[in-house]
């Protein structure tokens, strides 16, 4: 079994938000593998389903951004998994181009505070990561206000294509590892 995990932040106001690209990730999964959203426990709202043959639970924590470690701590203890193995984590990254991604197995937080509190509940920083690119903050602009915010007209389109390669990378790494998806989708565009 493996938990995947998007991060984000609960409550309408916050839907369709860079910070919220996990959630935003998790929303397609369950659309594309039809697993219902539904069950509350864990602190997070979560589905039950198969992914490449795989058990899943498709989890979104409920505890605002800052403290989603603690959901998935809980998660992980309840169903008595590996961290290290038996966990996805799902989330935006302001140092990536919007709708890049970059899919690592181990690493530190780099500064996103809801992975910050992942690291410290689990005791470690080796679980394997799909970071999504959500765009630089603009200059001048406020971090809190820039991840809050929403995409630009332009962007829409670069991050559907990034959900789309999120979840393939999801598949990617259930099926055949996060080597294999590292490997698969970590490349650069040609025209780099």
């Amino acid at each position: 079994m493996k938990i995947i995990a998007g991060l984000g932040n609960p409550g309408r106001e916050y839907a369709g938000t860079r910070h919220n690209i996990g959630f935003s990730v998790i929303e397609q999964l369950a659309d594309q593998y039809n697993i219902s959203m539904t069950e509350k426990k864990h602190k997070a709202v979560y589905g039950r389903g198969r992914i490449e043959g795989e058990k899943v639970i498709l989890l979104e924590p409920q505890t605002y951004m800052n403290l989603s470690g603690e959901s998935i701590l809980d998660a992980v203890q309840y169903y008595k998994l590996d961290p290290e193995q038996d966990l996805l984590v799902i989330y935006d990254d302001i140092d990536l181009e919007a709708g890049r991604l970059r899919i690592r197995a181990k690493g530190s937080a780099g500064g996103h505070n809801g992975v910050k509190n992942i690291i410290a509940n689990l005791g470690t920083q080796i679980f394997p990561r799909i970071r999504v690119g959500v765009g630089a903050k603009p200059k001048g602009w406020d971090l809190v206000d820039h991840v809050l915010g929403r995409f630009s007209r332009e962007e829409l389109p670069l991050i559907e294509e990034g959900k789309k390669a999120a979840c393939q990378a999801v598949g990617i790494i259930i099926g055949q590892g996060v080597e294999a998806a590292m490997n698969q989708m970590n490349v650069k565009k040609p025209e780099e």
